[in-house]
């Protein structure tokens, strides 16, 4: 199997990695999804992503449908890299292989101008068109013309507050917590149309290519809030060069008076994300958020 007849029967892939007729090496795929470099008879390497075989926990409906549409959807702004759909079925997701590099300024530079203007590309209404994931769970992709506080709030927040304290991972007081944030989030300011946004775009989700380009993978892609990008990209540790990135996106494009205060606002929907999936671990991380997004001590930090 070559390039070109990957592009023609993608639907034969499956087959020719089950009698073994790709080379196939096991590659880091994050916490959900097992991953590998493929190498085909022509040379070129392809990302391959599957769903753990696990009776107890079959693959989710459009789960794989539903990143290959954000993915296209990121790369028609044509702007930030964005690597190229090869297969798309319902249990694998295949794409062009980005070859790995190490992040410069440069890179980072030109990644937030890049950013500004995948943002810019908009959104028809916030959701999408497709059903959303984020992570192993689903994301209400409902389209909703807002405004932003309501819907963030609706969709982004409650959803996943409820999963975290039926999960356990978080208690009352917790809940209560996020739910002040709720209650006040009109308060906070920052209301824009919807932009084209990542969605999950923590520092794990932004490759740094050998072509000393920023590429983003493993979307939660839809309409949202531009914020919610640039305050994900804060989180664990913060992307590199996270000062050169948001100086070159508000250099290309402006940021609302306010945005560094609600940078933990939008770092909420992540972390809930993440207790709702994950467990206590996050349940910290979550409290600090909320504090902070009241008007508390704890301020997520980026500089520019």
């Amino acid at each position: 199997m070559d390039l070109a007849y990957l592009r023609t029967h993608p639907e034969h892939l499956p087959t020719f990695l089950t009698h073994q007729r790709i080379r196939e090496t096991p590659v880091a795929g994050g916490d959900v999804c097992a991953a590998s470099r493929l190498t085909l008879d022509d040379g070129h390497s392809v990302f391959a992503k599957s769903w753990p075989e696990r009776a107890d926990r079959p693959v989710p409906e459009s789960f794989f449908a539903s990143e290959a549409a954000g993915l296209r959807w990121l790369r028609a702004a044509g702007t930030v890299a964005v690597p190229e759909v090869m297969v798309a079925l319902p249990e694998l997701l295949a794409l062009d292989w980005v070859e790995p590099g190490e992040p410069s300024p440069e890179a980072a530079e030109r990644f937030g101008r890049e950013l500004a203007g995948m943002h810019r590309a908009g959104a028809s209404a916030f959701g999408a068109d497709w059903p959303g994931f984020i992570g192993p769970l689903p994301q209400d992709n409902t389209p909703d013309e807002g405004p932003w506080p309501d819907w963030f709030a609706r969709r982004r927040l409650l959803p996943y507050l409820a999963l975290s304290v039926d999960g356990g991972a978080l208690g009352g007081a917790d809940a209560a917590l996020v739910e002040r944030v709720v209650a006040r989030i009109g308060e906070f300011g920052g209301d824009e149309p919807p932009a084209r946004v990542h969605g999950d775009l923590w520092p794990g989700n932004v490759l740094w290519g050998a072509d000393d380009r920023a590429w983003l993978v493993d979307p939660a892609a839809h309409g949202g809030h531009r914020e919610t990008d640039l305050a994900q990209l804060a989180l664990f540790g913060g992307a590199p060069h996270l000062e050169r990135i948001i100086g070159a996106y508000r250099e290309e494009w402006p940021l609302a008076d306010g945005w560094r205060e609600r940078l933990p606002l939008h770092q909420l929907h992540l972390l809930l994300v993440h207790t709702a999936a994950f467990g206590t671990a996050y349940r910290d991380a979550v409290t600090r958020a909320a504090r902070a997004a009241l008007g508390g001590t704890d301020r997520a930090t980026v500089d520019g």
